[in-house]
Order: structure tokens, then sequence, then C-alpha cells
């Protein structure tokens, strides 16, 4: 695994014959992009939840009125019924696109976990992999068709602005990538080099969103919860 410097059979052949391994090049690449992939990601994670913490910097509000209902209650229908189509009308009225979102969402999720297996040199059972490979085929798909909406659709090509597009189409490649990476070994390097540019891209654009979707939707559960606003009663909703 890469978790070991350079993997340890790799040292041993140096330090007693003084020769490096065939494809030692090609080795120490991997090697150094594997842990390119993980701080990368470790810096990202800082980046982002320093922006989570800058937003303590505006106070807090204090609340006067007692609570109405239960923040917890609050948080778990928005993380939960919440999210379901029928409780969003932007959704509800542009299904195909939310099922659109879904997919391409599962799939670059199911991309960085594989990136990560990747970069350590796991080796998944055939049964497992093609799942992984299903999920990115299918993200990819939908989310170049995401883009080519954006593209096409006057409405929403007017309200798009650069980072839309270079958000969109570098998460397609690093997915697509990934993809192919499932049966082309040469494909590896490239993947990573993709993780790498999306995760340290990830604080600077409209990514972000990716982790700020979390958060949001805790203060949303949370405030709404406490005001006995989430979950909607039956009476609330005739």
């Amino acid at each position: 695994m890469l978790f070991v410097p350079l993997r340890s059979t790799f040292f041993l052949r140096i330090c007693y014959t003084g020769e490096f391994p065939e494809r030692s090049v090609e080795l120490i690449m991997t090697t150094i992009l594997g842990y390119g992939v993980y701080v990368s990601f470790a810096v990202s994670l800082s980046l982002l939840t320093y922006l989570v913490l800058r937003t303590f910097s505006f106070g807090r509000r204090r609340l006067h009125s007692p609570a109405q209902g239960n923040r917890w209650k609050g948080v778990a229908y928005a993380f939960g019924l919440g999210m379901m189509p029928w409780e969003k009308e932007s959704a509800a009225k542009h299904l195909p696109t939310y099922v659109s979102g879904i997919v391409y969402h599962t799939g670059i999720f199911a991309a960085i976990l594989f990136v990560f297996l990747s970069a350590a040199s796991l080796r998944l059972p055939e049964a497992l992999l093609d799942v992984f490979r299903g999920l990115m085929a299918c993200g990819f798909l939908f989310g170049a068709g995401l883009l080519l909406k954006r593209s096409i659709k006057p409405g929403l090509k007017e309200i798009s602005c650069p980072d839309d597009f270079a958000a969109n189409i570098l998460v397609d490649l690093f997915v697509l990538c990934g993809f192919l990476s499932s049966f082309l070994t040469a494909a590896i390097p490239v993947f990573s080099i993709l993780a790498i540019l999306t995760f340290l891209y990830m604080p600077l654009g409209k990514i972000r969103h990716c982790f700020f979707f979390f958060y949001s939707r805790l203060l949303f559960g949370s405030y709404f919860g406490r005001r006995g606003v989430l979950p909607h009663r039956e009476s609330s909703k005739v």
C-alpha cells in the first residue's frame, strides 16, 4: 500500500541490491500522486472548514422567542424527507433535472471514494468494481447531459458564469477518468492528477457547494425545526 513509503519491497530491493527495479520511475510517480491525492484532499477540507468558521465572525443572532418545536427533528427532516422532490417545488417541477443531479452526484462521490482506494493500491472484488464502474459511467453521462443543458438552454445559459462550466467540465473529466482507470492502469496517474486539481479547486469555485450543502441544510433544519415549521404538520399543508 502507498501508506508504506514507496512500498517496503521497493526500498528493500534498492538497499540490498543497489539497483532500481523495473518500472521504478512509474512506481515513484504513482506513489507521489497517491500521496498528492490525500494531501490535496486534506488541504481542501482545511480550507472549506476555515470558510465555515469564518461565518461565525458575523456573530450569532440571539433568539428571544421560546422554541415551538424540536431543532433536531427539523434537521432530520432537512436531510431526509425534505430532500424528496415532492417536498421541493423546484424539484417537483423539474423532475428529470432532479434525478439527473442525484445520479450525477452519486457518480462523483463514487469517483472520490474510488480515487482514495486507487491511491492506496487497494484491489476491489470484481463485483464491487463493477458497481463503481456503473456509478461513474452514469455519473459522467448525466453530468455531461446537465452541461449540455446549461450550454443550449437560453434561460439557464444567461444566468451561468464561467465557473459553472469550468466546475462541470473538471468534475466530468474526473469522473470519466475514474471510469477509464478501472479498466486501464495507464489512466490512473491522470485520474490522480484530476483528483488533485478537483480537490484544490473545490474551495475556490462553485464545487464548494458539495461541502456547504450539508452545513446549510443543518442550519436550515435547526432553525425551522426550533420554530416548529419543520417537519411540516399535516394541517399546514392543507
